[in-house]
């Protein structure tokens, strides 16, 4: 009784009703809460970084920030030419309409096309630019009515609000999507495991409702860590997975001990066995995947705290709802769970016993192929994800294009900031026309520039137009020379702050901020790993091995990753143009979620080994029984996570569809290479100094603790606490 998660159960085992009442309440409050207070979206001011970040920090000082904007386009339909009268007069209308709009600041003079086929208007407007796309279904309707008053032309309108709409409507339509499809196959999934409608239907209720408490206490905590707007899409991600499996885990030791018990245990009694061993795997688990989530708040970087917030609160909310309110309705439904032993299936039991022939042979084979996984990561390349990478099925994208089209100026812009006494503004101004005119030189550039300056004359802003999205190596190059050679030539000479920033600056630092990082979190997670296990197994060993397992499993299906997202030939297959490169926030985000989710099966596993271990079970016969026994759980566990995740490859957005490919692979992997040949390879390797400095306690008998399990009166199990501590 010295396990917390024995008492829990207890309790609710014998108060269930208080229990599943008690849980309902918790979720219904976290959910109220949640949306009294509402949520806290991240600002521009969050997502600053690097030498971008500070440029955009003086700009801001200054009130020369970038501002919600949205530019409308008119023009001949096909390769027509558009009337100059007539191109005047419907921008002077747009012009009109915007202008009465209360949510525009203003509205710019028309701007004709270099080759005079288009004239455009750009509308700015009110309040904070991520704001924008809450405040843009006026503009777009203006922009509909002049649309449907001039058929014969092509009207569009494209910007970061509207973009930004089309987005999260298209997210929106993609998650409800992949409920659809995860929630149906993980039905499936289960029934094929347990035979009984009620015990499948029980791991999604508990799934769905920690799911439900998460969103609501994320939206607490968004007032301490800004919502990037990715909190939800990583609760559900993460939530189904661990909701499932910890339930899983859970049900499947019940099952267990009320076939061993053959009925002579109450429900409450065999709940009890089932939450001396599943349940504290369960708090390990979830100790674990929450202490490695948090790592990523070292990322120093709004997006990674939200993904961290994010996926904490949902594994809390799933370790909860499977110590409180599981026993509860396991103690409810009784003999209605069923029972049954665990039992190896036939390919397990062939692989198994394969390792167990030649166990070093099986490991120098499964590490090799781990390690040819591996070796495409050595060619990683890193990008941010730009808005030329969302779907062409958005009608902003398709607007987008045309625009970029007309106006090639306007795909990307290099923007010099400068701050500096206001006493010094000509000589500010001096050294920003020279670096203009060297640049009008540089045919890397459009050649056409503008100077913005504060009303307080303080900071004074260079704006560099270059005709290539940020993506494209013409951008980078141009981001270079300026940082490199033009600026340091010109305005560095100056005593000023100065810095560059804009989309290609942007595009380039925020990947360079988190490869500055990556050492600092994994090394953190690498020893988050290791003090968990020795802290749970009390074993330095298993500590170290379980950091090679993860970093063997991260590794290979990063490798895949670039093998398939980095190249062309898998377009067709998962849908998705090639960036020629990896999401900056994937790696890093997968490295963290995958050595959490890894500690699931691990503790799993190794808990049903050391059981057998400390009962007095020679090392290599309680290596081939506990990991047979946890085989098939580990299994279907493995089954659901993959389902959930392959569920994401098909959304639209290329970063949330490399997040689940990745996981689904990593999972793959993990419970099939790792768990089934390599560890047992490696702790048959190992014997008994696999718990090393861990000290063998011999009991009476190989499987005294059992014995004494399944012997204990009803309504006490005094050994419930003492085989597994």
């Amino acid at each position: 009784m010295k396990n917390p998660s024995v008492r829990v159960a207890r309790w609710s085992a014998h108060h269930p009703w208080r229990a599943i009442a008690g849980w309902i309440l918790f979720v219904m409050v976290c959910l109220g809460v949640g949306i009294s207070v509402g949520g806290h979206a991240a600002t521009s001011e969050d997502y600053r970084v690097g030498e971008a970040g500070r440029a955009e920090a003086y700009a801001a000082q200054g009130g020369l920030q970038q501002k919600a904007l949205e530019r409308v386009l008119i023009a001949a339909k096909g390769d027509g030419r558009l009337d100059a009268s007539r191109g005047a007069e419907i921008a002077r209308d747009v012009r009109e309409r915007m202008g009465r709009l209360p949510e525009v600041e203003s509205v710019a003079a028309p701007v004709w096309s270099a080759d005079g086929r288009a004239v455009r208007v750009d509308v700015t407007l009110k309040g904070p630019e991520l704001d924008g796309r809450k405040h843009v279904a006026p503009l777009l309707a203006q922009t509909d009515e002049v649309r449907r008053a001039n058929p014969d032309l092509a009207v569009d309108e494209a910007g970061s609000p509207s973009i930004s709409k089309d987005v999260q409507g298209q997210r929106g339509k993609d998650l409800s999507q992949t409920e659809l499809f995860a929630l149906p196959v993980t039905l499936i999934v289960l029934l094929l495991v347990f035979r009984s409608v009620v015990m499948a239907v029980v791991p999604l209720l508990l799934a769905v409702s920690s799911i439900a408490a998460a969103v609501g206490l994320s939206m607490v905590a968004s007032h301490v860590f800004p919502d990037a707007g990715v909190g939800t899409n990583v609760i559900l991600l993460i939530g189904m997975a661990v909701g499932v499996d910890y339930t899983l885990f859970y049900l499947k030791r019940d099952r267990e001990e009320r076939a061993r018990s053959g009925g002579r245990l109450s429900p409450a009694a065999v709940v009890e066995l089932a939450a001396a061993t599943s349940g504290r795997a369960v708090v390990v688990s979830g100790l674990a995947v929450a202490a490695s989530s948090a790592t990523l708040f070292l990322a120093g970087d709004v997006i990674f705290s939200s993904l961290a917030t994010g996926a904490i609160v949902v594994t809390v909310a799933a370790v909860v709802s499977s110590l409180t309110v599981l026993p509860a309705l396991l103690a409810k439904l009784g003999h209605r769970v069923g029972g049954g032993r665990a039992r190896e299936s036939r390919v397990t039991g062939a692989v198994l016993r394969a390792v167990a022939r030649r166990p070093l042979a099986l490991l120098g084979v499964a590490v090799a192929v781990m390690l040819a996984l591996t070796g495409p990561l050595v060619g990683i390349k890193l990008t941010d994800v730009g808005r030329e990478t969302y779907s062409r099925q958005l009608p902003a994208m398709r607007a987008f294009d045309r625009v970029n089209a007309a106006f090639p100026e306007l795909k990307a812009v290099n923007q010099v900031v400068v701050r500096a006494d206001a006493s010094r503004q000509p000589e500010v101004r001096a050294s920003l026309d020279a670096l203009a005119a060297r640049v009008k030189a540089d045919p890397l550039f459009d050649g056409r520039t503008r100077v913005r300056v504060s009303a307080d004359r303080e900071i004074t802003m260079l704006e560099v137009p270059v005709p290539a999205y940020p993506s494209q190596q013409r951008a980078q190059d141009s981001l270079k020379v300026l940082r490199a050679d033009l600026v340091p030539a010109t305005v560095g000479k100056v005593r000023a702050d100065v810095a560059v920033t804009g989309d290609v600056a942007r595009y380039a630092d925020y990947p360079e901020h988190q490869k500055q990082r990556l050492p600092l979190i994994l090394g953190a997670l690498l020893l988050v790993t290791f003090v968990i296990t020795v802290l749970a197994f009390r074993s330095v060993v298993m500590g170290l091995v379980g950091v090679v397992l993860n970093l063997l499993s991260a590794g290979a299906s990063l490798g895949v990753l670039v093998l398939v997202f980095q190249h062309r030939w898998a377009e067709g297959l998962l849908g998705f143009t090639s960036m020629g490169s990896v999401g900056s926030r994937v790696p890093l985000f997968l490295f963290v979620i995958l050595f959490g989710l890894s500690m699931d099966y691990q503790v799993f596993t190794l808990s049903r080994v050391q059981e057998a271990v400390r009962s007095g079970v020679p090392a290599r016969r309680a290596v081939l029984d506990g990991i047979g026994r946890s085989a098939g759980v580990v299994t279907s566990a493995a089954v659901v996570m993959m389902t959930v995740f392959a569920s994401f490859v098909p959304l639209h957005l290329i970063e949330m569809k490399q997040f689940g490919f990745s996981l689904a692979v990593a999972v793959l992997l993990d419970a099939f290479v790792i768990r089934l040949v390599i560890l047992p390879a490696l702790m048959l390797l190992l014997g008994d100094a696999a718990w090393w400095p861990s000290r063998r306690r011999r009991v009476a008998g190989a499987h005294g603790g059992h014995q004494a399990s399944a012997g204990a009166p009803t309504g006490a199990p005094s050994g419930a606490g003492r085989n597994v501590r």
